[in-house]
Order: structure tokens, then C-alpha cells, then sequence
């Protein structure tokens, strides 16, 4: 439940398929913060409104307090649709979309997308992050990676994102870890880093052997007794490692930061420096909340 006994001056919400998580805001401020699991993917269009107001009703007062959102409240199946932004574009390049709202007290407003039309990728609420990114690592340049379940890399130079690549890596091993025969060698807990360095290296360097490999975990299961933390680490390793071979011409050479939870940045910043490239890791958190003062920022001029 949202904390009371705050007034909020704007209101900062990170929208997503499954979670929905909000800021009051005094300029730069966190005042209070509130989540639910009243993601995208569980709610109609009539729902996004009251689903808001259940987490940020007591911060508001009488006047319209701007609500900035960001993510898949956005989308075609969302509160309303933000159409994308075509890159090279600055992340936050295009002005946010208004959402209809029947309380007069909120003003919502939804940061839309970006695109790619050749070959064809797109972004929710990535762009916010690496605006956050970039407002508090000035003059940046390099590559920044976001690992979740569909895994985006971006080449940023001089302010704008040039160009990025998706990748399914996140969604397959969810996939294969609970609907394919390999479910049965990765249940328990725990993880092998030497493990994960050696399917990595594996993939990395013949990703064309990936599919062979995978079933080889449920066969050292059936043969060997292989540990589920041994089989969990190789499918992470394996996957990972397919994924930098795919995506080789964004991080050789390239200054890179990874930005996300600890849970999903680990594996890729231990992938990288195993491959001689030192990345700078970010807080996904916190750099989808700079990324939404800066929206904030821009729509006011200054806070």
C-alpha cells in the first residue's frame, strides 16, 4: 500500500507486463513509493485508471498532479498507445502522449518507444532507462546493454541512440527451464560459475551448436547425475554465450555499461569481462527514475 501523508508535485510510474510501480515526486525527490502486480498484461483499458489510483490516490490534492509513465502502459494493449519514435533519436525525443483519465485530479502523460525499421526492433521503457543512464553519466558514449526477458543492446553516441538489437534470451530460458524436457534437470537451487564460463565460451565461440548442446544438460542429467546448479548455470552460460557471438559488433572494442537488477546483470557482466571487456553496472531501478525526472524536467523547462 502507498505511504500516506505526502503531497505529491508530480508523480513518476514505471509501467510494465507484469508489475506497476509508482514515485511521488517533489522535483528530484522521492517522497514515497508504492508497487502492485497490476501489470499490463492483467489489465483491460478500462483498468489502467483505477489500477493507478489505488497506489497514488493519497498523494494527491485538489489541482492536476502530472503523472509520468513509462514501459508497456504504453503499448497497443495499454492505457493508450504511444506510437514509436523512429531512431537515431535522444531517448526521449518525442513529447509524451496524454492518456484519458476520469479523476480530474491526475494529468497522465506516457513516454512513448522507440523503433527501428531496418531490421525491424522495438523498445518500451528501455529509452527511459538509458535517458536516466545518460542524464547521470554525461557525455557517454559507448554501448549499453539491458538484460531482462527480451535483452536490448544500444549503441549510443553523442546523446542519441543510434541503433539497437533485441535478443529472446531472458523468454527462452523461462521457456526451456519450465516447458521443455530440461524442466526436469533444473529444478533446486544454486549456481556454478565455472560452469557458466565454460558453456559460455562454449556458444560464444560455435554458437551453431547451441541447439546440440542444450539437450546434452538433460542427457549429463540422465547419464551423470548432473546438479541442477550445474544445469542451470550451462543454460544461462549456453544462451549468454550464443547471444555476445550474435551481438559481437556492439560490445568488442566498445566502452559498455549494463544496466539492470543484480539478479540479471551479474551473469552478463562476469560474460563480458570474461571475454577482456570491463563493464560499468547500473541500477535499473534507479536509472528508470532519473530518466523519468528528466522527462519531468524537460515538460517543466527546469525543476
Amino acid at each position: 500500500m502507498p505511504e500516506q501523508s505526502v503531497v505529491a508535485g508530480w508523480i513518476a510510474v514505471d509501467w510494465g507486463t507484469t508489475h506497476l510501480r509508482a514515485w511521488a515526486m517533489q522535483g528530484s525527490t522521492v517522497l514515497a513509493q508504492a508497487d502492485s502486480a497490476d501489470g499490463m498484461a492483467k489489465l483491460d483499458r478500462d483498468g489502467f485508471e483505477p489500477a493507478l489510483m489505488h497506489l497514488v490516490n493519497d498523494w494527491l490534492g485538489c489541482d492536476p498532479t502530472p503523472v509520468l509513465a513509462c514501459g508497456m502502459v504504453g503499448a497497443r494493449q495499454g492505457w493508450v498507445e504511444a506510437p514509436y519514435h523512429t531512431v537515431p533519436a535522444k531517448p526521449l525525443g518525442a513529447p509524451p502522449i496524454p492518456a484519458p483519465a476520469n479523476d480530474p485530479r491526475i494529468a497522465p502523460l506516457i513516454i512513448p518507444g522507440l523503433k527501428q525499421d531496418t531490421p525491424a526492433d522495438v523498445m518500451r521503457g528501455e529509452e527511459t532507462q538509458i535517458a536516466g543512464f545518460l542524464a547521470l553519466n554525461k557525455d557517454w558514449d559507448g554501448i549499453l546493454c539491458l538484460p531482462g526477458t527480451h535483452t536490448k543492446w544500444v549503441h549510443v553516441s553523442a546523446g542519441e541512440i543510434v541503433s539497437f538489437q533485441t535478443f529472446m534470451t531472458g523468454e527462452l530460458f523461462a521457456l526451456l527451464g519450465a516447458r521443455s524436457v530440461l524442466r526436469h534437470s533444473l529444478a533446486g537451487d544454486g549456481w556454478d560459475e565455472p560452469a557458466f564460463a565454460a558453456a559460455l565460451n562454449e556458444t560464444r565461440s560455435r554458437p551453431e551448436r547451441l541447439a546440440g548442446l542444450l539437450f546434452s544438460i538433460r542427457a549429463e542429467d540422465l547419464l551423470h547425475n548432473q546438479p541442477a546448479a550445474i544445469a542451470r548455470s550451462r543454460l544461462s552460460g549456453l544462451l549468454i554465450g550464443a547471444e555476445l557471438a550474435a551481438a559481437r559488433a556492439y560490445w568488442l572494442g566498445q566502452q559498455v555499461a549494463v544496466i539492470g537488477s543484480a539478479q540479471t546483470t551479474k551473469p552478463y557482466a562476469t560474460a563480458l569481462d570474461l571475454q577482456g571487456v570491463p563493464a560499468t553496472v547500473a541500477d535499473g531501478t534507479r536509472m528508470t527514475l532519473a530518466g523519468l525526472t528528466a522527462a519531468y524536467r524537460s515538460l517543466k523547462g527546469s525543476v
